[in-house]
């Protein structure tokens, strides 16, 4: 707009330019050119208020053009500010609430941990006891021989079985051969191993007790031994099951004349882990020799269904031979049909000598 101003200024001065000229050659028409250049300023005066008006017309539908089109990318702003705030907040509620959650689950499981010790606590009091302790081996022995076998799966295994000399022992397993019925009894030597492993204690006093503690176990494997280990009726071993990894564990690491004695015995000592690693390895035993009593039978059955499908073969065989022969048949009464057919046709026809000689079939 600054440049058609500038245009404007220019024409107007080569205007001037021009009437001086004018003026200058007819000097004896100055009243007309006066009057002239009156009318023309006058003229001039006029279009240049009316470019301003429009120029000021324009400039302000700019204006208002500017204006919408801020106002637009406001408001469009404004909008995604207020979608990304609102997604924002939607995603911190949720971060909020899963904290929350996350919270109320801990508090939930500081409660079980809290629970779990006084548990703890009340379990090491009810181990003390003696009799407290057999029931609770008891009741472990029976938890693996239900997992792995089956609830009361009697055919395998019995809970506080009598043998004939009036032994009555926690588990006996009926085991194949060359296994045979083997016994299995819970002990839990805890009072002089607790003693032993105390770190508070000094080492004179550990060693005494360690002493007791291997005391305790060899008098286990001898019992054992004497009362489950019967010629004839049980096989030639036994298993002592410790409920307390810990115990195995001590024995099984520092303890190998235990370990020694304990095979002179004929005992295995076995602990949750190895009881059912070993119950697993006769589950496995028991469904093979289970699978071997049915394979002579499977295979006089393959045997039988071999002679049914070589006669199978055999009919099938005859049968196709049956169905050659129809198809034979067939081709050469289409043949017959073909030439009969040719022959009506040429009657029909009245085309005598055009009749096809006898050929055969």
């Amino acid at each position: 707009m600054d440049i058609a101003i500038i245009m404007l200024m220019i024409f107007l001065i080569i205007l001037n330019f021009i009437l001086m000229f004018l003026i200058y050659k007819n000097k004896k028409d100055e009243t007309s050119i006066v009057e002239r250049l009156g009318r023309f300023e006058f003229n001039i005066n006029r279009e240049i208020n009316n470019f301003k008006g429009d120029l000021n017309k324009d400039l302000d539908g700019n204006f208002d053009k500017m204006n919408e089109k801020l106002e637009r990318r406001l408001n469009l702003i404004n909008d995604r500010v207020n979608e990304r705030l609102d997604q924002n907040f939607e995603k911190t509620n949720k971060t909020f609430s899963n904290i929350l959650e996350r919270l109320s689950k801990i508090d939930e499981a500081q409660k079980k941990i809290e629970t779990l010790s006084g548990d703890i606590v009340s379990l090491q009091s009810v181990l003390t006891d003696k009799k407290s302790r057999g029931i609770f081996g008891e009741v472990n022995l029976k938890h693996i021989l239900s997992n792995v076998f089956g609830e009361n799966n009697e055919k395998i295994y019995k809970l506080q079985y009598t043998l004939s000399n009036g032994m009555i022992a926690d588990s006996i397993l009926f085991a194949p051969e060359p296994l045979g019925t083997i016994a299995i009894d819970s002990k839990f030597p805890l009072e002089n191993y607790q003693m032993m492993v105390d770190k508070k204690n000094s080492q004179e006093t550990r060693e005494k007790y360690e002493k007791m503690f291997k005391a305790d176990v060899k008098k286990h494997i001898d019992a054992i031994s004497s009362k489950y280990i019967i010629p004839n009726e049980t096989s030639d071993q036994a298993i002592m099951f410790l409920p307390a990894e810990a115990i195995f564990a001590e024995i099984n690491a520092y303890h190998q004349d235990i370990i020694d004695y304990a095979y002179k015995k004929h005992v295995w000592v076995t602990s949750p882990t190895t009881l059912i690693s070993t119950l697993t390895v006769v589950q496995m035993i028991i469904k093979n020799m289970e699978r071997d009593k049915y394979t002579s039978i499977i295979h006089q059955e393959l045997n039988k269904l071999g002679q049914d499908f070589a006669r199978y073969k055999e009919r099938w065989d005859h049968l196709a031979k049956s169905i050659q022969t129809v198809n034979k048949d067939v081709e050469n009464v289409h043949i017959t049909t073909e030439k009969i057919s040719k022959r009506f046709d040429a009657i029909s026809g009245v085309e005598i000598d055009k009749l096809p000689m006898d050929e055969g079939d």
